[in-house]
């Protein structure tokens, strides 16, 4: 199986930076691309940012403050927050898409989530 685990949330002044982590594990092949979410309370969850080998994608909300990177040798990507604001307080999760891993012959393809980390800005 894969397993995603997040790190780097915390407290931090409106102004301020934060770099979160996800570190994806288990016997992985490739994955195609990785996303960071948010969910504020008593929203949605919303998509943040995504990289895949064709280049990046952000939500507006973040386009210029946040910059999402990967390291395919280490499976990992990262989410680098500049200038945070109170309203980019949520639980930030990654996601990992099109992860392919073999069991003997047999090819799965599956998507997964973290667990989410918490970040909070206070103004």
């Amino acid at each position: 199986q894969v397993q995603l685990v997040e790190s780097g949330g915390g407290l931090v002044q409106a102004g301020g930076s934060l770099t979160l982590s996800c570190a994806a594990s288990g016997s992985i092949f490739s994955i195609n691309a990785m996303q960071w979410y948010r969910q504020a309370p008593g929203k949605q969850r919303e998509l943040v940012a995504t990289a895949t080998s064709d280049g990046t994608n952000y939500a507006d909300s973040v386009k210029g403050r946040f910059t999402i990177s990967r390291d395919n040798q280490k499976n990992t990507a990262y989410l680098r927050m500049n200038s945070l604001k109170p309203e980019d307080t949520a639980v930030y999760y990654c996601k990992a898409v099109g992860v392919v891993r073999y069991s003997g012959v047999t090819r799965y393809v599956d998507n997964y989530w973290g667990q989410g980390t918490q970040v909070t800005v206070s103004s």
